[in-house]
């Protein structure tokens, strides 16, 4: 008999696999969230960046059984699914769909602030709506930004980064009184408050780390790869991210005098002078589009994935364009949508998206704590007990930490978009409608 099932060709290497993890995660946004992490922080940027770190690497270790335990292609919501059911598992969706619909708007506004800081004389508004129309009209027209681009970007990054670092370090040496002064004030109890609300939002740095499950089956030996490479990706960018900022801190203790959104625009002229500052931004800049063309695609593919089979209205979502064959409808949506970033800062829009992903991420921890009790009597050994229970408790505690250190407002927009999904959830059980959403980062 015909075998009619289509396959993707496996050729990740686990080096490859890491790239692509890295490249996702965009490791210059450590830059780019600077100034808002270090007004929400309180100044300890890189303790919040250890935190989540910490947060981040135990639920990485939850993906990481998961993904062996099922190696196919996977999400969270894949996960979460096959352990607690569909209903559960369609609510983990919905949430996850703010990070689709709005990080294309979170790299269109840090994109903006950036160019708006080079160009004082040119608003806000008018380099926000300038990405939404040009990768809006990409993705319509059927761009796409090659993997291989991607990856030039993100070595360019890396290179990018150990220059920045480099130079503060050298401004360092040039300027002994730049370095603060150790103080165990940092540890209070106020402090560590300051370090919960920073890491709430530092998470933003870290989302792109799950987007490796959903590459299993074109990867080499995924039951050992995958989970392999969802450890490496979170560990080797957290380490980015507290490396680069506290070298930053070392270097200026005080940003006071810069624009939070923009300050480290302000540091790269301080240490490096125009020439490197220049270099920065545009680097910066284009990161951030071919990373907002990638983030409305796949938001809009979701969409339409959603309104094919049903799931969402079929005569809006479901439509392709005549000529151009792409999903014109949920693109065009989804820079609507870009649009609130007019009325939205930085620090409220990553709380807004990361309450999404932590409430996946605690479902995630929970699944692989279930896992446990699937085993047979003679596989709960110690080391299943740590990676089936103790690592995914800590995992969910953490986050747990988290998403109670948000912003006020984006755990009240989450909780609202949460309860629309409730009801949605309610509508369609009446209708004996199917619930499966399709969720994958190449949806």
């Amino acid at each position: 008999m015909k075998n009619n099932n289509i396959e993707l060709k496996a050729t990740l290497s686990l080096f490859g696999l890491v790239l692509f993890g890295l490249a996702y995660m965009t490791p210059m946004i450590v830059f780019g969230t600077y100034g808002i992490l270090y007004e929400e922080s309180g100044g300890n940027v890189a303790s919040s960046y250890a935190f989540a770190l910490i947060a981040m690497l135990f639920t990485a270790g939850s993906y990481a059984l998961m993904a062996y335990k099922y190696p196919s292609s996977g999400s969270s919501y894949t996960y979460v699914s096959r352990v607690f059911g569909e209903r559960i598992g369609f609510l983990v969706g919905w949430t996850i769909l703010l990070d689709y619909l709005f990080l294309p708007m979170v790299i269109w506004l840090i994109g903006g602030i950036y160019l708006e800081a080079m160009a004082p004389g040119i608003p806000l508004w008018f380099w926000i709506v300038a990405f939404i129309v040009v990768t809006s009209g990409l993705n319509v027209i059927g761009f796409n930004v090659a993997k291989k681009v991607n990856l030039v970007l993100m070595l360019l990054q890396i290179a990018i980064i150990v220059a920045f670092c480099a130079l503060a370090i050298m401004y360092i040496n040039n300027s002994p009184e730049a370095i603060p002064t150790p103080s165990m004030e940092g540890f209070s109890g106020s402090n560590f408050t300051l370090i919960f609300s920073g890491a709430a939002i530092a998470c933003y740095s870290f989302l792109g780390f799950d987007a490796v499950s959903t590459m299993a089956e074109e990867t080499e030996n995924p039951k050992k790869n995958v989970p392999k490479a969802i450890l490496l990706v979170t560990f080797i960018g957290g380490v980015i991210f507290v490396i680069s900022s506290y070298i930053l801190n070392m270097a200026f203790p005080d940003i006071s005098v810069f624009a939070a959104e923009s300050a480290a625009a302000d540091i790269a002229m301080q240490v490096g002078g125009v020439v490197f500052s220049s270099i920065f931004v545009a680097t910066l800049i284009i990161a951030q589009f071919t990373s907002g063309v990638s983030a409305q695609a796949s938001a809009s593919r979701l969409m339409f994935v959603m309104g094919r089979d049903g799931v969402l209205p079929k005569s809006f979502f479901g439509k392709l364009h005549p000529s151009f064959k792409t999903p014109f409808f949920t693109i065009l949506l989804v820079g609507f949508i870009g649009l609130l970033a007019l009325k939205m800062d930085i620090a409220t829009s990553t709380s807004f998206i990361n309450f999404g992903a932590f409430i996946a991420f605690i479902f995630v921890n929970l699944s692989a704590i279930s896992e446990f009790f699937k085993l047979e009597k003679e596989e709960r050994t110690l080391t299943s007990i740590i990676t089936h229970i103790i690592i995914p408790t800590i995992g969910t505690l953490a986050v747990m930490k988290l998403l109670v250190s948000l912003d006020t407002n984006a755990v009240m927009l989450g909780s609202i978009w949460l309860a629309v999904g409730v009801c949605y959830l309610a509508y369609l059980i009446t209708k004996g409608q199917k619930l499966k959403l399709k969720i994958d980062k190449e949806a």
